[in-house]
């Protein structure tokens, strides 16, 4: 299907009009030489998100060629921290804003905000190799913790070494997404790491028999990508169950689109552009492109599962 990605600039205009209205009280940080269409910003992104958000940026500037949207890929505390630092106007997070960061706001007199744009899945990845591409939560939280630390004791196969956990970063969103939500506020195993990057993450994974990672699925869930097609190749992407030893192998689903739409898998998180732009600038455009109609369009292209818009899921049944 071909998707037309002309947008209507009025549409865009009127868009970043409403997202202002709130804050017309706030002071304007530093001189207005953007607008919603033109001039330079930059963004700080959760590296996670980095794929979807390139081709949010190269199409924002194809179809608007007197903006420059230059975006820093990074752990997401460091993104947190350059908005509070006022290195950028913008950053998209898989969280919102905590209290002591709205509160840093509040001392700044400053009202952000927080536009939701996609649903995030994490998706669990091993060694092509490794038989044991079914695990429920339960049993992810026993590796994540170190309870359970050789594969043995996962399938009772003898063929794999210790388990290896490998992340992509430190103080990254996956890090602290697995410790909220998988592993409960406990420590992770001895034995995990952060291979500094989700490329290398990737690669590590691919390379080692007894590894399992966990990656954002916009790095495996655009199929178009031929670096996802490459990636694919060389890890497998684990089916995920809530159920404890699960009998059948439908119970255990992956990250991508369906599944996500359906709310079936587990591991899933929002995607959020804050901003702390207190006028309708080049940030605010930006904003309103990725929440609107065009925007979300490629992000359901990669994916994931668009904030707005309708979704179709067709079920098949074998004749």
């Amino acid at each position: 299907m071909r998707v037309n990605l002309l947008p209507t600039v009025a549409s865009l205009f009127v868009a970043a009009s409403l997202l202002s209205a709130c804050n017309q009280n706030q002071p304007s940080t530093g001189a207005a030489t953007d607008t919603p269409t033109s001039g330079a910003i930059s963004v700080s992104v959760d590296e996670t998100f980095a794929p979807i958000i390139k081709s949010e940026v190269d199409t924002f500037q194809k179809l608007y060629q007197n903006a420059k949207v230059t975006a820093y890929y990074k752990p997401e505390q460091e993104a947190v921290q350059d908005l509070l630092d006022d290195k950028v106007r913008v950053a998209v997070l898989s969280r919102e804003l905590n209290g002591a960061e709205k509160a840093a706001f509040d001392r700044m007199k400053l009202v952000p905000r927080a536009t939701r744009i996609a649903t995030d899945g994490l998706a669990i990845i091993v060694h092509p190799s490794n038989p044991d591409s079914l695990l429920s939560v339960p049993q992810l939280r026993d590796i994540f913790t170190g309870k359970t630390q050789q594969w043995s004791q996962v399938s009772g196969k003898k063929n794999l070494a210790a388990i290896n956990v490998v992340f992509d970063a430190n103080r990254s969103s996956t890090t602290r997404y697995i410790q909220d939500s998988v592993t409960r506020g406990a420590a992770l195993t001895p034995r995990a790491f952060a291979a500094k990057s989700n490329s290398a993450l990737l690669d590590y994974v691919a390379s080692h028999p007894n590894a399992i990672g966990v990656v954002g699925a916009n790095w495996i869930s655009d199929r178009d990508d031929a670096a996802v097609q490459k990636f694919l190749k060389s890890v497998r992407v684990v089916g995920v169950s809530t159920k404890t030893g699960a009998p059948n192998s439908d119970d255990y689903v992956q990250p991508y689109q369906a599944y996500l739409a359906l709310k079936t898998y587990p591991l899933t998180r929002s995607v959020y552009v804050i901003s702390r732009e207190a006028r309708t600038g080049l940030g605010t455009g930006f904003t309103s492109f990725v929440a609107g109609n065009q925007g979300q369009l490629i992000i359901l292209k990669s994916g994931l599962l668009p904030a707005i818009g309708q979704m179709r899921v067709v079920n098949t049944n074998k004749l």
